[in-house]
């Protein structure tokens, strides 16, 4: 199983836990919009990895 397949399957046994990476990934794109193009894309990747690393939390 990839890490990917992994990720997926975590999200989906999960409660919760895809709105609260789409809501962190929100949260981490509007930080990031000062940054010219890649901001707020990075910001948002970055909020949605910190939701998934604080699922057990």
């Amino acid at each position: 199983m990839s890490k990917i397949d992994e990720v997926q399957n975590t999200v989906k046994s999960t409660p919760g836990l895809g709105k609260k990476m789409a809501k962190y990934g929100a949260i981490g794109a509007v930080v990031a919009i000062p940054i010219p193009f890649v901001g707020p894309v990075l910001g948002a990747l970055v909020g949605a990895g910190v939701a998934y690393a604080k699922r057990n939390d």
